[in-house]
C-alpha cells in the first residue's frame, strides 16, 4: 500500500490587526495648513498597512 498524505487547504494571507480596523498611526506631517478649511491639520499613516487619515485641528 501507499502512503496517504493529508490535504490541508491553503490559508490566506494574514492581514493582521488592520483588517479589523486596528491600526498603528503614526505623524506624517505634524503642521500643514488646509487652505480651503482655513485651518492645521494633521496627516497619519498606518504603520502596518500604509492607509492615510487626515485630522483637522
Amino acid at each position: 500500500m501507499s502512503n496517504v498524505l493529508p490535504f490541508r487547504k491553503p490559508r490566506a494571507p494574514k492581514k493582521g490587526l488592520c483588517q479589523h480596523g486596528f491600526h498603528r498611526w503614526k505623524v506624517v506631517k505634524e503642521t500643514v495648513f488646509d487652505t480651503k478649511e482655513g485651518k492645521l491639520v494633521t496627516r497619519f499613516q498606518c504603520e502596518r498597512c500604509g492607509k492615510t487619515k487626515v485630522e483637522a485641528k
